[in-house]
């Protein structure tokens, strides 16, 4: 009697590859130029267009004679740049002196008797002294919210504690201002006020948030240490309401 061979005996050759017309080829060269090319692409024109800015501006405050396109025969990209940051930080210096700082609150106090000016200008020094200011601690944490409904997680901006004037009509307790922004455009968003243990701070930094945000996702922060702490976070803070609500069931 013949036994009809094993499985395992037959060799079981593995099917032919087919070549990749040269069409999915060229579309997967292109597409993979495009993604080499796209941000770098993106990137100088944002810096020319910055340079090109700058240089408009402090051109014309500026004689003739001092720039160095008057004496070469090409154009000399940036030298506005560097007139501005020298500026600013000779003005800077000069504003920490005693002398510069009466300066500038007479400046102050000037502009905050023109009627139209003051307004303008404190809400624009206020913007500029959140966002630039080295001491302070606005927009340099991030955290995580339940919203928009009880289960899901948003990443905000910290801020800081509520004003006097808001703070003595809130609900009694520790309270905590936020800014949640919108994907994929964050300079748009809510901001509100709620209680401090319904914050979780993340260990995360304003920029990857900023990233994660504006990419819907797409672009993780690197590690995927920030994300897993946010998780584990969240599984916590699910896991203590549940017990809460345990608890209160059991009463």
């Amino acid at each position: 009697m013949t036994l009809a061979p094993k499985t395992s005996d037959i060799a079981i050759e593995p099917a032919p590859v087919s070549p990749r017309s040269l069409g999915a080829r060229l579309r997967t060269w292109f597409f993979t130029g495009l993604v080499i090319f796209g941000p770098v692409a993106v990137t100088v024109y944002i810096a020319w267009w910055f340079i090109d800015t700058v240089d408009n501006w402090v051109k014309p405050l500026l004689p003739a004679r001092f720039w160095p396109d008057s004496y070469l025969p090409f154009h000399v990209p940036g030298f506005g740049v560097v007139i501005a940051l020298v500026g600013l930080t000779l003005l800077g210096f000069l504003a920490a002196n005693i002398a510069g700082r009466t300066l500038v609150r007479i400046g102050e106090a000037l502009l905050d008797r023109t009627p139209v000016v003051r307004g303008i200008y404190k809400s624009v020094k206020q913007i500029f002294e959140t966002v630039f200011s080295q001491s302070g601690t606005q927009f340099r944490k991030v955290g995580l919210v339940e919203f928009p409904v009880k289960g899901s997680w948003s990443i905000v901006f910290i801020t800081a504690e509520p004003a006097a004037a808001v703070a003595g009509v809130l609900p009694p307790g520790d309270m905590t201002s936020v800014f949640l922004p919108c994907t994929p455009n964050p300079t748009t968003g809510f901001y509100f006020f709620i209680p401090t243990s319904d914050v979780i701070e993340l260990p995360m930094t304003p920029e990857d948030a900023v990233k994660l945000i504006v990419s819907a996702g797409v672009v993780q922060p690197e590690g995927q240490a920030a994300l897993a702490a946010m998780a584990q976070a969240a599984r916590q803070e699910q896991a203590l309401e549940a017990i809460g609500q345990q608890g209160r069931a059991a009463e």
